[in-house]
């Protein structure tokens, strides 16, 4: 799906490209891939290269044009292994021309297009966009990292109920953190190499500083929610294990209390001479014996606290 943005002045749709506005490509069909290529003869990789759900921020020139991967926050709305991971936004840019290609739609772009709209300003250049683009990607992993932060917050309410579906939930929250911590490591990269790349003015020095600051405060935020989920996972594999611990010690209780029973009626049922072959109250005292030494078993194991 293609739509043309003017942004001089304020963010407006328009109907078809004109120079120096903004072609914002989500989800590309092959047709979409088709206009890009014979109509502004962009390199076929460059749009490759942005599908590879792989692929690593970073920029590239190819024939005057010039490609910046950055890693986006993207949640899955069905179940999946990683509920919140990261994909790749292209931005690429020649003299007139500036398209950003993303091959999901995302929250992120949604609200950067209102936050836009809100300002009523636009955008000053191409460079004044990729930085905001830029801070508006550093904003949204703060904010699915606090949604993360709320998932661990619940998990830690009741330790008491663990089950292995909460342990495999905080596990997949893990797998999510990891690439929050690879995209933001290499965004921060990118960023530190755009500033000596890119035409930046005093203007955009100042967005670059607040850039920075959002960037630092992401990849620190998610160090330490990284940190609290393996300790709370650490306690929940303890809780496990030791739970395990009672149950085995449980079962191997109740099996030392049955042996006794067992014991009592092998000996009185052997096929030898015991005194008590012919008396008729001989089976009443075999189970009396039996279930006597079981309850002194059973109250010596609860004084000790085995049971």
């Amino acid at each position: 799906m293609k739509t043309y943005w003017k942004t001089d002045g304020q963010l407006r749709l328009t109907d078809e490209w004109q120079p120096n506005c903004w072609i914002q490509v989500t989800c590309p069909t092959e047709e979409d891939r088709r206009y890009l290529e014979e109509t502004f003869q962009i390199p076929d990789y460059f749009l490759s290269d942005i599908a590879d759900n792989d692929e690593r921020a970073r920029y590239e020139y190819d024939d005057g044009w010039m490609l910046i991967i950055l890693r986006i926050p993207y949640v899955k709305e069905v179940r999946s292994r990683t509920p919140y991971t990261t994909v790749p936004l292209g931005i690429i840019h020649k003299r007139d021309v500036t398209i950003t290609v993303c091959g999901y739609e995302t929250n992120m772009m949604i609200d950067f297009i209102t936050f836009q709209k809100k300002r009523g300003e636009g955008f000053t250049d191409y460079v004044d966009m990729i930085f905001r683009i830029f801070l508006s990607s550093a904003v949204w992993y703060l904010k699915r990292l606090k949604q993360i932060s709320q998932r661990i917050d619940a998990a830690k309410k009741d330790m008491s109920k663990v089950d292995n579906e909460a342990l495999i939930g905080l596990s997949r929250l893990q797998d999510s953190l990891t690439y929050f911590q690879t995209s933001i490591r290499g965004n921060e990269n990118l960023l530190a190499k755009l500033k000596f790349k890119l035409q930046v003015d005093e203007l955009d020095a100042d967005l670059i500083e607040d850039v920075n600051i959002e960037m630092s405060q992401a990849r620190e935020t998610t160090n330490i929610y990284s940190n609290i989920l393996e300790s709370t996972m650490e306690t929940y594999r303890g809780i496990i294990n030791n739970n395990m611990n009672t149950t085995m010690r449980t079962l191997t209780s109740v099996t030392i209390i049955m042996m006794f029973p067992t014991l009592i009626a092998s000996i009185f049922g052997m096929n030898l001479a015991n005194g008590m072959e012919t008396a008729p109250w001989g089976f009443v005292f075999a189970i009396f014996i039996s279930v006597f030494v079981s309850v002194a078993s059973w109250a010596f194991l609860r004084m000790k606290k085995l049971i």
